[in-house]
């Protein structure tokens, strides 16, 4: 983690781990804030009152009544401010149902800031309130889940639409093969180095370097979850080596891989609340 650049929290966003679906609400009257996190579960954020402001990596980007905001997996968040009316849902998914739902396309979520017609808005609203903060619905949140996607992608007003070719492609490659370097990434998609990190970090709000280290390591809570080794689950995660893990994990995180997963810490970091 570079110098200046806020340290994020690893919080899982369904609550739990046999879930594959889930919708929050968040009024800022009631409170309850996350601090920044990150998370594997690719994540909406329909707002239907008031407005707020969200840090999105090292980015700032507002969103009032009808927009929608979503966050592909490992791109840090936080809820920096909001109206004292503000009232959203936000809508998650288990990242390879989402791949499911979304007709298995692994690049499908990307950062994206939407406005929906008044007409849409409604519906998404009460699909939405059906099963919000409601366990066991996972057909109904997948859904709700491609319906968003559905019309965020014909809303003129999409953001995704002003991401870089090179950005999207990017996404792609590397959710696929996180080990691939950024040489590697330029010569596929057959451009220069420093076209891929500067548009990718003006597109996420996170240099390339970074995302790719979050992607290698939610891969690896995944592997080590299914019963993998941490030597084991480090190399097939994409890193070259244990210690390279290591250093990667202690400078995201804060603390050593076998600590994180064989302590109490991680169940700490998830019920942490901003003050």
């Amino acid at each position: 983690m570079a110098d200046g650049e806020p340290r994020a929290l690893y919080q899982r966003f369904l609550p739990h781990r046999q879930e594959r679906a889930f919708v929050w609400k968040y009024a800022d009257a009631v409170g309850g804030r996350r601090p920044r996190h990150f998370h594997a579960e690719p994540e909406v954020n329909l707002v239907l009152t008031g407005s707020a402001t969200f840090g999105v990596g090292d980015r700032t980007v507002r969103v009032t009544r009808g927009e929608l905001l979503a966050f592909p997996p490992g791109v840090d968040h936080a809820l920096l401010d909001a109206s004292a009316d503000l009232y959203l849902y936000a809508v998650g998914l288990d990242p390879v149902y989402s791949a499911t739902v979304l007709a298995g396309r692994p690049d499908a979520v990307e950062p994206c800031h939407a406005a929906l017609a008044a007409s849409e808005l409604a519906g998404v609203m009460d699909r939405a309130a059906a099963i919000v903060d409601r366990a066991g619905a996972e057909q109904l949140g997948a859904e709700l889940w491609e319906r968003v996607h559905w019309l965020s992608g014909r809303s003129v007003t999409a953001r995704s639409s002003d991401l870089h070719v090179l950005t999207r492609r990017t996404l792609k490659l590397i959710s696929a093969e996180p080990e691939r370097g950024l040489d590697a990434l330029a010569h596929e998609l057959r451009t220069h180095p420093s076209e891929v990190s500067r548009h990718f970090h003006r597109d996420v709000g996170l240099t390339l370097v970074r995302y790719r280290t979050r992607v290698r390591l939610l891969r690896l809570m995944q592997l080590v979850d299914s019963g993998r080794d941490l030597m084991s689950a480090a190399s097939d995660a994409g890193f070259g080596s244990y210690s390279q893990c290591h250093r990667a994990f202690r400078a995201e995180l804060g603390c050593a891989p076998a600590h994180f997963f064989r302590s109490e810490v991680r169940e700490r970091m998830q019920l942490t609340y901003a003050g």
